[in-house]
Parts: structure tokens; sequence; C-alpha cells
């Protein structure tokens, strides 16, 4: 039933983005300051935050090649494409951008709108987009309490790190753990995100970038275990706080059966975890306010390479906090 929704939800986000590009493009563009006037009705400062967070520039840009404009962003693919162009469509056409498409893990040489970053080190000239977003951003609901769940850990996904691969070397058989590769070996099963939902501890591990899983462990009802991020998206996890939006478990996860066995005694810490990462994510499910933040991304990018004049009033809101990271 699950996969069945998955696929009719696909063909539902093709549709929207076919009409969008069949519309006349004008009418988004005459949109834009209607859209951008919404900034009032929420907090100044919480807008200027997450803005100034994915686009970290702070000084004009100098005269640079471009990948595209508006107009001919390419539809390769076709995901990426309709995410960027969701929002890209609401400034004129002959605006130029730079974008890299992909699960990207370096810093681009010129600023560059892309899905991932490292979140350690000088990454300004990765601009954060919500791209890939029908993928990451999947918060099927949960309504278990974590005290009816099994009291152990789950884990499924690809061997293709050495992360993944020492989590189940070590941990495949292990009492308290249910992990594997429905793709590999050791083999187990695959396990959809709502049967996963079964147990109290979800571990969310890095593949490429970012954990695909890790939006939908923080928004449900069981205790995300995971090690330190190196990448971040949209979903801000460089922001996310070991002890209270997941437990910190250690790279070789040698401390996985420690961790578990503590929060089995100490469930009030786990749940006030649990509500802690529950209010992280619900963040991103307004999508008026969504739409919002990225318009501010791409207004700041093209007043910072001179193609666009900033209103007085949303200038104020993309300098209030430049460069901030906290």
């Amino acid at each position: 039933m699950a996969s069945i929704r998955r696929k009719l939800n696909r063909v539902g986000y093709y549709i929207r983005n076919i009409a969008r590009d069949l519309a006349p493009q004008f009418l988004f563009r005459n949109l834009l300051p209607r859209l951008l006037a919404e900034a009032d009705r929420y907090d100044a400062a919480y807008l200027s935050q997450r803005a100034n967070y994915y686009n970290k520039l702070s000084h004009p840009l100098r005269p640079q090649e471009y990948s595209a404009n508006v107009a001919t962003l390419p539809m390769d693919r076709s995901m990426y494409y309709y995410d960027l162009k969701e929002h890209a469509r609401y400034f004129p056409r002959r605006f130029r951008l730079n974008y890299a498409f992909g699960d990207v893990t370096q810093v681009p040489d010129r600023p560059s709108f892309v899905k991932s970053r490292p979140i350690f080190g000088d990454n300004q000239n990765s601009l954060l987009i919500n791209l890939d977003k029908f993928r990451h951003f999947n918060f099927p609901g949960d309504e278990m309490d974590f005290r009816d769940k099994k009291p152990i850990a789950v884990w499924r996904g690809g061997l293709h790190n050495p992360k993944r691969v020492a989590l189940v070397s070590r941990h495949f058989d292990h009492p308290l753990c249910d992990v594997g590769s429905p793709t590999g070996r050791p083999f187990k099963p695959f396990l959809s995100a709502r049967q996963q939902m079964g147990f109290r501890y979800v571990i969310s591990i890095e593949g490429v970038d970012v954990a695909t899983n890790l939006k939908w462990v923080l928004a449900s009802n069981s205790l995300c275990l995971m090690p330190l991020p190196n990448h971040e998206t949209w979903f801000m996890e460089g922001r996310l706080e070991a002890g209270k939006h997941y437990a910190l478990l250690r790279d070789d996860f040698e401390d996985l059966e420690e961790k578990i066995l503590y929060y089995e005694r100490n469930f009030g810490e786990a749940l006030q975890i649990i509500r802690n990462a529950n209010a992280f994510a619900e963040q991103f499910r307004n999508a008026a306010r969504e739409r919002l933040v990225a318009l501010l991304v791409l207004y700041k990018y093209f007043v910072l390479t001179g193609q666009l004049e900033a209103d007085d009033r949303i200038s104020g809101l993309i300098a209030l906090t430049v460069g901030s990271t906290s």
C-alpha cells in the first residue's frame, strides 16, 4: 500500500511541475513581490537566519561565467531541475546562475546552488536549495508510542561506505540489533520506513552525502542514533546537536550496545530527545514559509551577482545575520 501511495505521489509531483512549466511564466514573475511581502507574516529573525545559513555569501561577486540562466536550466536530471526551477521561475528568465546537481560532497569553485555540502570548513560557495526533495523530504506519520516499540536498533541500507560496513560487520548478529543490507552481504530483507518505526532505535548513517532516512527518523517517535554528520542539505544537518536531537555514536559503532542499554534505563532522556527532534523536523513542513526562505536564498544571490537591486525591506532580511552558522 505504501509503495502504491509513493508511486501516486511521484506521478502527482511530475504533473504539478509539468503544469508549472506549461503555464505562462510571467504569471510567476508577477507574483514575486506579493510572495516576498509575506515575510511580514513570519518572524524576521527566523527567516533571516535560515536564508543566510543556506546562502552564506556576504560580498558582491565579481563577474564570472555561469552554468545557465533561469530559462535554460537543463532537464537531464528532472527532479533536480524541477526543484530548482520551482523557485527560480519567479525571477526573470535572463538571470544567470551556477548549479551542481547530484550528491555534492565538495565545495564548488564558484558560488553554486547544490543539494548538499560539507558541514565543516569554508563552504560559502555551496548555496543550499531543497533539491531532490521528493526522495529526501518524506515524513510518514508515526502513531506508535516509543514504549510500545521493539527495544532494539534497526538499520537498512547499501554498504557503500566504511561506516556502514563497520556497523553491519560488528552488529549483524547482535541480539539488540536488526541491521543489514537488502542489496548486499550480509543480507537482511528490505524494511519500509513505517516498518522501521516499529523499533525504538533507528540508526542513521550518511551515504554518499547525507543519510536519506534522517528526516523521517527525526520526525518519528523512535530515537535516532548516529555518528556525527559531515554533510548537510536544506534540512540543516549541521545544526543538529548530539544529545539534544539525536544520540551520538562512535564512527566504529563500538558504543552502540552501550547507548541502547543507557536509553533503555533512561526513557525520560530518550523521550526528550525525540520531542526535540520532532520540533526540529516540524519546521520544514510549513510549505508557504519554506517557499519564502528559498526565494530569499535566490534573491540574495541575484543581488550579490549584480542582477537585481535589493528592495530595502528584503535587503534587511538577507543582511541581518549574514554569515551566521549558529
